[in-house]
């Protein structure tokens, strides 16, 4: 469930940018009140909070044990993925009709099908919604300061970060959905 809660979250903004389109073309009538108009803005404020429950819910989630890692280099990397989404984000919240029934169900459909490719492949690590509220994705090489380890990983890190501080990992997993907080001593 954590996984299809954290997907969901990669979308909070076009389901946002849907609700918005949705609201401000019923206001101009441009829409009716209909049952299908009526569940989409429901379906889309629903997903909203479940998205936006998933991230707060992996960004919060506090491994009971820390490693202590210092970074010896590092990549950001959240541009190679973060622009791909836009073109989703395009494509749905302008050019899709969803008050059409058929093109309702080609959209699930698609987040249907992008949805076992995100999980089944754990790319969990392309989430716009997670840049968006400050949070960069890197490549980095690190060592472990437990067992003097050097691995490498990919990481979520609020902002930018510099060389050779010392963080903690909040969850280090193949997930690719790892969190990297600075260490204080």
């Amino acid at each position: 469930m954590k996984k299809i809660l954290l997907y969901l979250s990669a979308f909070v903004p076009l389901y946002f940018l849907i609700s918005i389109k949705i609201i401000i073309d019923l206001i101009n009538a441009n829409l009716s009140w209909n049952f299908l108009n009526t569940i989409s803005l429901i379906l889309f404020i629903i997903l909203m909070i479940l998205g936006t429950i998933g991230a707060k819910e992996a960004i919060a989630h506090k491994s009971t044990k820390t490693t202590k890692i210092e970074i010896i280099s590092r990549k950001n990397i959240t541009e190679q993925y973060f622009l791909g989404y836009f073109s989703l984000f395009v494509l749905f919240a302008l050019t899709f009709e969803l008050e059409k029934i058929s093109m309702f169900i080609v959209f699930i459909l698609i987040i249907i099908l992008i949805g076992i490719v995100y999980i089944k492949n754990n790319l969990f690590y392309i989430n716009p919604f997670l840049n968006i509220l400050g949070y960069n994705f890197y490549q980095v090489e690190y060592i472990n300061l437990s067992t003097n380890i050097k691995d490498t990983a990919i990481f979520f890190y609020k902002g930018e970060f510099s060389l050779s501080k010392k963080f903690y990992l909040s969850k280090l997993s193949h997930e690719n959905f790892n969190m990297i907080e600075d260490y204080e001593e």
